[in-house]
C-alpha cells in the first residue's frame, strides 16, 4: 500500500502546524522524525484520519483508505481484568471484523507478535513489552494495509526495545508501518526510509544512509554519538530547531 501525502497543511487557530508537505509513504518501515512540536502529531492523526487537512490531500493506493489503518498511540490504556484474547478480538470488532471471526482474528494477530502462550493470560499479569505487542496486535487483527506506530519503545528497558524493534521489523515485511520516535537507534535499526519533520515541514526524506552521509567527514575532532545521530541533529541545526 503506498500512502501519497501531497501540499497537506494544517493550522490550530493562528498557528501553522504543518505547512505544504509532500510525502510519498511506500511498502516497508518508514521513520518520523523531528524535534517536539514539529509537527509529527498532527501528521499521524491526519494519517489516521482523527482530523482532515485544512489544505491539500491524502490518497491511498487502496480503495478503502482510512479504513485500512491499524493505529497503536503512544499512550493507550489496556483494561487489566480482560484476558489477552478478549482484548484482542474486542479491537478487531471495533474495526469492523465480523463477530464470528474475531476470536480467529485474535489469534492470528497475537501469533504475529509471539504472544500464543499468553492468550488466556489476564493483561494486568503482562509485562510492559508483552503489553506494548498487546496494542500491537489489536491494531492488526483487522488485517490492515497501513500500521502506524507513535513512539513503541518509549517506556521500555534496552532489552524489551530491542524485541519491539525486531517486531517491527517483521512487521514491515508484511505492512507498510509508518513509525514515529524520539530514538534514534528505533530509526537505524529498521527502518528502510526516513523523513524529518521541522517547523511544519518536511525537511528531508530519503534513506538512513543517506541522512547518514550529510555528516561532515572532513570534521576530525572525536564526537560522542552515530553518524545518523549527528547527521539528523546537524540537520535540525541548520534550520534553526533544536531536539528537546
Amino acid at each position: 500500500m503506498q500512502i501519497s501525502v501531497e501540499q497537506v497543511g494544517f493550522r490550530y487557530g493562528n498557528k501553522s502546524a504543518l505547512k505544504g508537505v509532500n510525502w510519498l509513504i511506500t511498502p516497508g518501515v518508514t521513520g518520523l522524525l523531528g524535534p517536539n512540536g514539529a509537527g509529527k502529531t498532527t501528521l499521524l492523526n491526519l494519517l489516521v484520519g482523527l482530523t482532515r487537512p485544512r489544505s491539500g490531500t491524502i490518497r491511498f493506493s487502496d480503495t478503502e483508505g482510512a479504513s485500512t489503518i491499524g493505529f497503536v498511540p503512544q499512550k493507550f490504556s489496556l483494561a487489566g481484568e480482560l484476558r489477552v484474547i478478549d482484548t484482542v478480538s474486542y479491537a478487531a470488532w471495533v474495526n469492523g471484523t465480523p463477530r464470528r471471526q474475531c476470536a480467529e482474528a485474535a489469534q492470528r494477530a497475537l501469533a504475529e507478535v509471539k504472544l500464543t502462550e499468553q492468550t488466556r493470560s489476564k493483561v494486568r499479569t503482562l509485562s510492559g513489552g508483552q503489553r506494548q505487542r498487546v496494542g500491537i496486535a489489536a491494531a492488526l487483527a483487522h488485517e490492515p494495509r497501513l500500521v502506524i506506530l507513535d513512539e513503541p519503545t518509549a517506556g521500555l528497558d534496552p532489552g524489551q526495545r530491542l524485541r519491539i524493534r525486531e517486531l517491527i521489523a517483521d512487521v514491515g515485511k508484511r505492512y507498510t508501518v509508518v513509525l514515529s520516535t524520539h530514538l534514534i537507534e528505533d530509526i537505524s535499526h529498521v527502518c528502510q526510509r526516513v523523513a524529518v519533520l521541522a517547523a511544519g515541514q518536511l525537511v528531508f526524506d530519503g534513506t538512513v544512509d543517506e541522512l547518514t552521509q550529510l555528516v561532515d567527514t572532513t570534521d576530525s575532532t572525536e564526537k560522542l554519538g552515530s553518524d545518523f545521530e549527528r547527521a539528523y541533529d546537524a540537520l535540525i541545526a541548520r534550520l534553526g530547531s533544536s531536539d528537546d
